[in-house]
């Protein structure tokens, strides 16, 4: 389907709506934890790299180390880095204990997730926060570490870092390409407190509007799965922005309608939809719709602004986003900007 076809079919079904004028305050989330903000780094302090699902070798996290050593901080090496259980860094009583380690460790300032795969599902309710949230410190990770930040960010109100790992960090900063580079600095930005501001040129589904909610999100099968947990998100007057990877058309199709019948895309301030890296389709068996097309039509009957195409998931322009914290999204005709505020 061609761009004009597509926008004549999007308007002709009513998909898309009037651009949302009005601005939204933060007063719309007074069902929501008070929110936490963990201090931020200066020289010296110290991050503490676990693995908590996918494994990954000492040697795997280096790049990382050096450059964050690079930075000014001090790097504690976890117990389960370079362990390996099939698909695991380690069992998962290995994976809790190091984890819970790190969180209950005052000396930590931040705790940086080595990779994602799978497995923090395993853990998530057996781990005790009482001591982190006594003392908080900055989680870092995204995809199968969505799990945590929705855990944190709905139960404790503590503000999280939606971000690049140790296994994207590149291998030779000197051959480093700038869309690496910016979103591997980003995460030195998000955790020292300097302003973070992103732009998107214009998609051809955005719905412009401005707003203002705290940022929750992250990746949308595990926010899916999610669903009536303890590690359940509420979305009322917030900026919702999801990514995904590895999944059909129909799977995404099925999960937007999960997120529209439990009720999380009614309320929103915004909706930010970052990269969809998606299996392509049965030749013979065709889903039929685009991934504009398929948000789009759950959230037809709403009027908050819509950005596609964000710079946000499993690609290399994967921005620190700050999980949990105000931000304004302005979708406009010339493109978005999403800002995190003070």
């Amino acid at each position: 389907m061609n761009r004009k076809h597509f926008i004549s079919s999007l308007v002709a079904s009513g998909v898309l709506l009037p651009a949302v004028k009005s601005w939204a305050s933060l007063s719309e989330k007074e069902d929501s934890v008070k929110l936490k903000r963990p201090p931020y780094l200066n020289p010296g302090d110290t991050i503490g790299i676990t693995s908590p699902a996918g494994h990954i070798t000492l040697a795997g996290i280096q790049p990382s180390v050096q450059l964050m050593q690079s930075w000014g901080f001090k790097i504690e090496t976890g117990s389960t880095i370079g362990k390996k259980v099939f698909t695991y860094g380690g069992t998962d009583e290995e994976r809790r204990d190091d984890l819970q380690q790190m969180l209950d460790n005052p000396s930590l300032k931040a705790i940086m997730c080595a990779r994602g795969g799978y497995g923090l599902i395993r853990i998530i309710d057996q781990l005790n926060f009482s001591k982190f949230v006594k003392y908080p410190k900055w989680l870092i990770g995204f995809s199968d570490i969505t799990v945590l930040h929705s855990h944190v960010n709905q139960n404790f109100g503590i503000a999280t870092i939606h971000s690049k790992m140790c296994n994207s960090f590149p291998n030779d900063w000197a051959k480093a390409k700038p869309i690496q580079i910016s979103t591997i600095l980003s995460i030195r930005k998000a955790l020292t407190g300097e302003d973070l501001k992103y732009t998107a040129p214009i998609a051809v589904a955005n719905r412009v509007g401005k707003r203002e909610g705290v940022l929750v999100g992250g990746n949308l099968s595990i926010i899916a799965s999610n669903a009536g947990t303890k590690s359940d998100i509420d979305t009322k007057g917030k900026i919702l922005f999801l990514e995904d990877t590895g999944e059909y058309l129909y799977s995404v199709d099925r999960m937007f309608w999960n997120l529209k019948r439990t009720g999380k895309l009614a309320q929103l301030a915004g909706l930010v939809i970052g990269g969809f890296s998606l299996k392509s389709d049965d030749p013979e068996d065709i889903f039929g719709k685009s991934i504009y097309e398929i948000v789009m039509e759950k959230i037809a009957e709403y009027d908050y602004p819509v950005c596609f195409d964000f710079p946000v998931g499993h690609q290399r322009d994967n921005f620190a986003l700050k999980c949990g914290t105000p931000h304004r999204l302005e979708v406009g005709t010339e493109g978005t900007v999403l800002s995190a505020l003070k």
